[in-house]
């Protein structure tokens, strides 16, 4: 994976997928090819001015992997400042993009049997998987459970039905709607414990089956699958899971002491080989902070959600606010995200280059 920067991209192509949601597609010139390669499930950051503060918002590759162009569907938030902005985008314009990052991946390679849950503006990474796994393994099969409120919210609608008509023994797909009445009464309502529960009953979904579950959603939504499909005996280390609306932070072990945050911190930061220092104040994040300096350091969400910030704390002692994508064993490293640590000690230096 390339190390996280922004590059000058092209818009090639500009398609409406929904009446509030849109696919951007952009050109990757040839020198770029290798920094832009990714893997299926991972995202690009898009940047840009709007009104003069400097925006980035995070959004899944919707793109099969060894497609011409590399592209990300974009829903309208309301209120989203980026979202509003990028449907306004034409082919022609300039973004600034960060090379594709994210962990919620499925290299393609073998022969597999995946589940995927979906729900919403959810459905973009798992469009790329399936397409991936799809094309590029010919014994693997998908299946495919995603929730909507109707019809016609759901997203990449025609390019699923080219899936279904392209795999027809391969690619199995169940839409389930929270405001539209359907023929089968199973398939109404949320996606939810006793939904999962009772498809599996029916042998709709054979959780113990899947070498893989990747579900992606509201948190929620998310939890719910989760925790109804290890009650249903599937291995917690086979369900893989992205957050892009939190609800709520994860509990960090030792985040009640930053309220107790010293005075201030002298902050020394590792950054493509060179060293930089800082001061910060008591109550700062050092993201923040870092900005605020004229040190530009990688990040993306600025919510815990991506780890785009990571870096290891390598002297002094710190707390995070909360986290939603560092696993325990990296923690345990002394592995930190910048838009959530606050120093607890005078002096601390994080690495950026540490791997």
């Amino acid at each position: 994976m390339a190390k996280p920067r922004f590059y000058d991209l092209t818009i090639s192509a500009v398609r409406e997928d929904t009446a509030s949601s849109v696919e951007l597609s952009f050109d990757i010139p040839l020198t770029l090819k290798s920094v832009f390669a990714f893997v299926p499930g991972q995202y690009l950051t898009l940047r840009a001015d709007i009104d003069g503060v400097d925006v980035r918002r995070s959004y899944s590759i919707c793109s099969p992997v060894g497609s011409a162009v590399v592209s990300v569907g974009v829903k309208s938030i309301t209120g989203g400042a980026f979202s509003g902005f990028a449907l306004g985008l034409k082919p022609g314009d300039v973004l600034r993009v960060m090379s594709p990052q994210g962990r919620f991946t499925a290299p393609i390679g073998g022969r597999h049997n995946y589940l995927l849950l979906a729900a919403g503006s959810g459905v973009t990474p798992i469009k790329s998987i399936a397409q991936s796994v799809l094309q590029g393994e010919p014994e693997s099969t998908i299946t495919l459970c995603y929730a909507n409120r109707n019809t016609d919210s759901v997203m990449f609608r025609q390019a699923f039905d080219d899936l279904k008509d392209t795999y027809l023994t391969r690619f199995l797909m169940t839409h389930v709607m929270d405001e539209e009445a359907q023929d089968v009464a199973l398939f109404n309502g949320r996606m939810d414990a006793e939904k999962l529960n009772t498809m599996a009953t029916r042998g709709l979904i054979v959780p113990l089956e899947y070498d893989a579950i990747y579900i992606c959603g509201p948190q929620p939504m998310i939890e719910a699958a989760s925790e109804a499909l290890q009650v249903l005996g599937v291995a917690e280390d086979r369900i893989k899971f992205e957050l892009f609306t939190p609800s709520s932070p994860l509990p960090i072990a030792g985040s009640a002491a930053a309220a107790t945050a010293r005075e201030g911190a002298l902050v020394e930061v590792v950054l493509d080989g060179a060293r930089r220092g800082f001061s910060m104040a008591a109550g700062e994040m050092l993201l923040d902070a870092a900005t605020q300096s004229g040190l530009e350091l990688p990040y993306s969400c600025a919510n815990g959600m991506c780890a785009t910030c990571r870096c290891k704390l390598a002297q002094g002692q710190g707390t995070m606010m909360q986290n939603f994508s560092l696993e325990p064993w990296e923690m345990e490293q002394g592995f930190v995200l910048a838009c959530q640590f606050q120093p607890q000690s005078d002096h601390v230096m994080l690495d950026f280059d540490a791997v």
